[in-house]
Formats: structure tokens, C-alpha cells, sequence
């Protein structure tokens, strides 16, 4: 790749607006009355890039601004509309792409002529064709729902002239690699391509190499995955005790808005029925609601009517709201690539953002090794103890009671109120103001007892520095703290290669178009199974077998006993063991006289000759 970048900004040199990059007036106008004034250093580098018709591979950080990026560009080339699609945009989830189509339709408010058309699984198939065929403009869609419309014919990419790749890498872990070459190869060759990708593996810079024509280098980070803008902490505490642990970060801190990260959808629902049930707003956010459902979620939050969402890492990837102070992997994510994810939730455009992630004793060397990939040591912290919670509770009771009380005008009713009350009960002021402020504690749940002692919860381990610094070495060079005792970490026989992985049987296979892609993309879409966790897919011509951890498997047939591949709707269940299920697709078991050449009896009675081992042929009568 050509490591030339467009003019950008250096750390001496603030970058100028968006009106010194040449955009048409009215995309200036959309975007001041947005609030955004200057670019970031990944728009400083692409706006002008992708405005003067150069590819472009762009890395940058989530949250670093890169929809506007490429977005700003795309705009001011398809300003004029048209009667076709001129711009493509691929994301890896349904999320992400309504999330992209919002900020785009944000920023064209001053573009009557241009239309946006999302087009993602899961959603019906009439409200996309009827978008097409009234000529959307720009398109953003998710690979296996693009990959529909072509072979279907109802998406016409022959006179696409922009494409952008969204979260390249997170399409490759997902397994839509081959769906995004097809769409490429389905694009004219003179449309321009901007790839974005927080990593960049060697599939995807081969993907760069074959269809970008002399790319900008946009990488503006030192390390891809940079996180440092966030602060990071995680808590050891056994998984029984996990609720109460977040329940104790909650009310101990201060953050206003906090999202936690579930690893199910069913996970997440009790999670957040559980903490409603403790007086908390909250609400889930997973593959179960319907998009309307959704959508009322993301409203509730972007308008701070919910202090709490709980959700999966495929319904949260498109979450992009700057008030979310607070990330906790409540189920610690599988690698480092979903851990930069989900912490970018927090610390949107520069600002400020906290992560916390709770981890069981089982999974210290899964974090350690998220440690090493992210080249981040991340601290322990304590959780809020009952005494800490207290003093934090009572203060924001005495700065709520003080604000009130230096505003002078709004007291004089209730001054006088109080008199005459005090009068007719015969009650003192002391008292009724005590009364008060206990009705008003008990409203906000306060406790006004006294505070205690920093006592740690029961459940929490007590470690010695040699041992907190020996967090995560190897398991042969653990210190003695850890090798004993009912604490002590113990590997999971599930964790050996190949003696937890079972196969799930889906009635589907190539005859039907199915491929490898679409199986994993599913689950990776739909129960936000990983990649790397997904073992062999094994198509036959009607039906399919895929190999998942035992723990996997029987999650997918409780939460997902369907599931939608290529628009059809499949039933999911466990295969037979595989020492037990015929070949070439017979069902039972094979006849006896086929199970080899010395089945003596069981030799079918048709067949001349005397058996192996007779003595002598039989004579005549």
C-alpha cells in the first residue's frame, strides 16, 4: 500500500472546519447544526482523500468519528441523487448499518435528492424492494442480505461509484469474507473503495491489494486496538456472585449511564429483570425484540430515560451515544478484538469513559492474554463496600438537600407550610423535618444509617501483593497463594481439544445454495457465537453439520431453536455422535452382512458358494 496520505493536521497545528475541505454548503450546514465544528484525526486524513477520488484503508479506533469519514465524501459525490444505487456501504450487523444510515441521514438532512436504503437480515424483504426500486441512492446492508438481493436481481451494482468495507475484520471473524469479495467483483472497477478495519489481518490486506487501486494509508492510531483513552479495571469475583457485584459498581459509583455486556440474550433479559426488580431503569437489548423493539430501546437511551441497557455484543455494535460514561463486560468477551468493541462504547469522540470487567477465577489467563494482544496491563479494582456505598449514597442526599436549600425563592411556601403544620400537630420543626427527609431517603432507596467500617463482601479473595503481581503467568509458575486451597483456579475439563464439541444438524445444505458463510454468519449474528468458536461446517448436499462446545450447542437449542439461513427458516438440533451416523446420508445402522467379509451367518442367502471356513462343499442328495 502506498503509505502517502492526504494534508492532515499536526499535533502542533489544530485542524482547520469542514468548510475548508471544499463540501458542499450544505453538508457544512447539516453537520454544524449537529455540533461537530473540527474533524478528528481520522476525518482529517480521509475527507480530503476521499474527496479527491483516491482508495483509502483506513484505522482508527472505534469511536474515533470514521462514519463521518467516509460518509462526509459519499455524500458530496451522490448530492445530486439519481435514479440508481451510487454508493455502497457494508457493515457487519444489522445494528451497525441502521446506526450508519441514521448518522448519513443526519448529515444529508440539506440533500432532498438523495436516498438512503438500509438493507440487513431479519427484516422484511418488501419494504427493501420497494426502497430499490424507487431508486435509493446509497445503500447500507449487511453481506448475506446484499448477497439475497443480487442473486434475486432486485440490486443492481453496476453503477456503483463508492463502496465502503465498515469493520472489515469483525466481516472476516463473522465468516462473510467470501460474500464481500462477491459484491466487490459484482462493482465496477472504476468506483472508488474505502476499507475500514480496526485490525489488519492477512486476508484483509489481501482483500486491500486486489481491489484498491494505490490506497491512502489512513492509520492515525499507533496500535490498532488503541484503548488507552479509556480507563480500564477488572474485579475477580466468583460467577455466583456476579450480580451482586454489579450491583454494588452501580450504586457505588457515578457514572449516569452505563451499558453492560451479557454473553446471551436470555442472559441478558434476567439481568435486566433483576435489576429492574431492584428499583433500577434498565432495559435489555438483544436478538429476541423485533427491530421496533429495538429502536424504542436506543430512544430511551439516547433521550437518558434508561440509566441501564443490558446486551448482547451483536445488538450493542452500533450503539454510538456520547453520554454512555460506563462499559461492564458482565461476561468477560471471547478475545481481544469484541474487548475493544465493546469498551469503545464508552469514550465516544475523545471524550472520558470507564470499563470495567468482572472475571472468574477460571478466566485470569483468557484476560491476561486480552492484556498482551491489546499491549494494555490492565488494574484490579476492589468492589464498593457497604460502607462505601453508604457515604456515597448519603452524599449525593446531603448535594441534592443543598442545591435545594440555596435556592431561596422555591422555600417560602414550604416555610410557610411547615409553620402551620408545626402548629396544628403540636410537632416541632426537628421532627417534621426528619420525617421529611426519611420519606425522601426512602423514595431514593438511601440507607441513613451509619456508615460502618470498609468491610470487603464475604465473597471477595484476599491476595498479597506478590500474588496480585503474579496475576496471570503461566500456570507452572503460579505463586503458592494460588495453588491451594478451594479458591485456587482448576481447568475446566471442557477446555481440552476436542472431548466438549458436539455437532448441531441443520436440514440444509448445498443443493439449496448454502455455504459455509451463511451457517457462520447466523451464528455469529444471532447468538453472537465468535468466529474461532464455531469448529468444522460440514455441507452435504441436504443438510449440514457444524461443530460447537457442548456448552454452545445447548445454549443455540434453548434460545435459538431455529434459524434463518438464505431467507429460509431452519429447525436446529443435535447431530448423533458421528461413530454412529451412517455415511453417504443412509439413516440406521448398516446391515449386518455388510459389516465385513467374515460375517460367517449373517451372509445374505442369495449368495452362491460355500462360506469361508466350511469344510467341504455340500453334494448332491
Amino acid at each position: 500500500m502506498n503509505d502517502s496520505a492526504a494534508p492532515s493536521s499536526t499535533p502542533e497545528e489544530a485542524p482547520a472546519g469542514f468548510e475548508s475541505y471544499g463540501l458542499d454548503p450544505r453538508i457544512v450546514e447539516a453537520i454544524s447544526a449537529l455540533g461537530f465544528d473540527k474533524p478528528t484525526p481520522i476525518q482529517d486524513v480521509a475527507v480530503p482523500a476521499l474527496l479527491s477520488g483516491r482508495d483509502i484503508v483506513g484505522r482508527a479506533r472505534t469511536g474515533s468519528g470514521k462514519t463521518a469519514a467516509f460518509g462526509l465524501p459519499l455524500l458530496d459525490r451522490v448530492k445530486d441523487g439519481g435514479g440508481h444505487v451510487r454508493a455502497l456501504i457494508m457493515t457487519p450487523t444489522r445494528e451497525l448499518a441502521l446506526q450508519v444510515t441514521s448518522a448519513l441521514g443526519s448529515y444529508a438532512k440539506r440533500l432532498p435528492r438523495v436516498k438512503l436504503l438500509s438493507i440487513y437480515g431479519g427484516a422484511a424483504y418488501g419494504p427493501q424492494f420497494n426502497g430499490l426500486s424507487r431508486g435509493a441512492t446509497v445503500v447500507v446492508g449487511t453481506p448475506g442480505r446484499l448477497i439475497d438481493h443480487l442473486d434475486r436481481g432486485s440490486l443492481d451494482l453496476s453503477k456503483v461509484e463508492v463502496m465502503v468495507l465498515d469493520e472489515a475484520d469483525e466481516m472476516l471473524r463473522m465468516g462473510f469474507i467470501d460474500d464481500v469479495e462477491k459484491i466487490l467483483k459484482a462493482t465496477p472497477e472504476t468506483r472508488q473503495v474505502a476499507l475500514f478495519s480496526a485490525t489488519m489481518p492477512p486476508v484483509i490486506r489481501r482483500i486491500a491489494n486486489a481491489h484498491l487501486k494505490d490506497p491512502v494509508d489512513a492509520a492515525v492510531e499507533t496500535q490498532a486496538l488503541s484503548t488507552d483513552h479509556i480507563d480500564q479495571r477488572f474485579i475477580e469475583v466468583p460467577g455466583r456472585h456476579k450480580l451482586d457485584a454489579l450491583l454494588r459498581l452501580l450504586r457505588g459509583g457515578t457514572h449516569t449511564t452505563t451499558l453492560v455486556f451479557g454473553r446471551t440474550r436470555a442472559g441478558c433479559a434476567e439481568l435486566a429483570d433483576a435489576l429492574s426488580r431492584r428499583g433500577m431503569q434498565v432495559d435489555a437489548l438483544h436478538g429476541d425484540l423485533n427491530q421496533g423493539a429495538r429502536e424504542r430501546v436506543l430512544s430511551q437511551l439516547r433521550a437518558k430515560r434508561l440509566e441501564i441497557v443490558v446486551a448482547t455484543d451483536v445488538a450493542a455494535r452500533g450503539i454510538d451515544i456520547d453520554h454512555i460514561t460506563q462499559v461492564v463486560n458482565f461476561d468477560l468477551p471471547m478475545d481481544a478484538e469484541g474487548y475493544t468493541h465493546r469498551i469503545g462504547r464508552t469514550g465516544r469522540a475523545g471524550r472520558k469513559g470507564m470499563a470495567v470487567s468482572f472475571i472468574t477465577p477460571q478466566e485470569r489467563r483468557r484476560f491476561h492474554f486480552i492484556e498482551n494482544k491489546l499491549k494494555h496491563r490492565v488494574e484490579e479494582m476492589q468492589v464498593p463496600s457497604d460502607a462505601a456505598i453508604r457515604r456515597r449514597e448519603q452524599g449525593g442526599l446531603e448535594a441534592m438537600l443543598t442545591a435545594r436549600v440555596e435556592d431561596e425563592p422555591k422555600l417560602v411556601d414550604a416555610r410557610r407550610w411547615l409553620e402551620e403544620l408545626s402548629t396544628r400537630t403540636e410537632l416541632d420543626h426537628e421532627a417534621l423535618l426528619a420525617a421529611a427527609v426519611t420519606l425522601l431517603a426512602e423514595r431514593e432507596k438511601i440507607s441513613l444509617g451509619e456508615v460502618g467500617e470498609d468491610r470487603p463482601p464475604h465473597w471477595v479473595r484476599t491476595r498479597g501483593p506478590r500474588q496480585d503481581r503474579d496475576r496471570g503467568r503461566g500456570e507452572g509458575d503460579r505463586s503458592e497463594g494460588d495453588r491451594g486451597g478451594r479458591d485456587a483456579p482448576r481447568r475446566d475439563r471442557g477446555d481440552r481439544p476436542n472431548r466438549d464439541e458436539v455437532e448441531i444438524f441443520l436440514p440444509m445444505g448445498k443443493s439449496r445454495g448454502l455455504r459455509i458463510g451463511d451457517v457462520v454468519g447466523a451464528l455469529a449474528n444471532e447468538m453472537g457465537i465468535p468466529g474461532h468458536a464455531i469448529g468444522k461446517v460440514t455441507l452435504l448436499p441436504h443438510k449440514s453439520f457444524v461443530g460447537l462446545s457442548r456448552a454452545d450447542a445447548e445454549r443455540v437449542l434453548k434460545e435459538l431453536p431455529t434459524v434463518v439461513l438464505r431467507g429460509n427458516e431452519v429447525p436446529v438440533s443435535i447431530a448423533r455422535p458421528r461413530a454412529d451416523r451412517p455415511s453417504g446420508g443412509r439413516s440406521g445402522p448398516r446391515p449386518p452382512w455388510k459389516r465385513g467379509p467374515n460375517s460367517g451367518s449373517d451372509r445374505p442367502r442369495w449368495r452362491k458358494g460355500p462360506s469361508k471356513g466350511s469344510q467341504k462343499p455340500r453334494g448332491p442328495r
